[in-house]
């Protein structure tokens, strides 16, 4: 199973058992208006060991709605194996909240807990089992098929991250991996392309840092930011400070700035 999937089935699974607590809520109300002599306990076990069970025996239909996205079945294999796997659910589910009834009778009620003539009441809750089961299978087969959509948009490749540069009245739109560096120019800042071009742009140098740096550009000197994916070496000039060669550029890293060395030798 693929962690989209697995995301997608427990998301499934929580909205199902969220029906399932509101539904316990709403029948255990019921039961005490109109058997009030009952009083809230007994309804309480009724309702509570049902929905325990059915929270946890909600894997079957989770499995079968797996099987049939993957497997894709004829209908003649589905239909067969979806009444086994509904005669099971029902099974587990049916003997499992007995047993809790019984000790939930025992324990808070210091009574016993008779189900009935198992040949009369195991065909009225085969009956909505088998909804309750047709429905979980669905919500389960819905949410499977909306996983399969995220891997599908995961190789969608990705556009070029781009950035604005306005450029007097003039936008120019570049991809971030054309810009070079930048350097600061009284009010203005210059960008260096890759193509030559220079266009200013009236902004502060840490402004377009701010924009800049969550691309790999890094600040070097009071008045340079570089593209780390730029960079081509690395050449020391004396006392700390380096020369940051960008091709044909050379852009100088003050000792001011070590953070900067750091990030560019990593």
């Amino acid at each position: 199973m693929t962690g989209e999937e697995r995301l997608w089935l427990t998301r499934a699974w929580i909205l199902g058992a969220c029906l399932i607590a509101a539904i316990t809520v709403v029948n255990v109300l019921t039961i005490q208006h109109d058997a009030p002599r009952l009083g809230v306990i007994r309804p309480a076990i009724w309702e509570v060991s049902s929905a325990l069970v059915t929270m946890v025996i909600f894997g079957i239909p989770a499995a079968m709605a797996l099987w049939m996205v993957r497997k894709q079945p004829r209908w003649w294999q589905a239909v067969p194996a979806h009444l086994v796997a509904v005669f099971a659910y029902s099974v587990l589910h049916v003997s499992s909240f007995v047993a809790l009834r019984k000790i939930g009778h025992a324990v808070l009620l210091h009574e016993g807990y008779d189900f009935g003539p198992l040949s009369t009441e195991f065909p009225y809750e085969f009956r909505k089992d088998m909804v309750a089961y047709g429905l979980a299978t669905i919500i389960y087969w819905l949410a499977l098929q909306r996983s399969a959509q995220g891997p599908q948009r995961a190789h969608t490749p990705a556009l070029p991250a781009t950035f604005d540069i306005q450029d007097g009245a003039r936008l120019i739109r570049v991809p971030i991996a054309d810009i070079v560096a930048v350097r600061s120019a009284g009010n203005y800042v210059e960008f260096v392309l890759a193509d030559e071009r220079r266009p200013l742009m009236r902004s502060s140098l840490s402004a377009v840092l701010d924009g800049l740096s969550p691309h790999g550009f890094v600040r070097c000197h009071k008045s340079w930011l570089v593209n780390s994916a730029r960079v081509t070496g690395l050449k020391p000039e004396g006392s700390g400070d380096y020369a940051v060669e960008l091709g044909a550029l050379e852009v100088p890293l003050s000792r001011r700035y070590p953070e900067a060395l750091a990030a560019l030798k990593s």
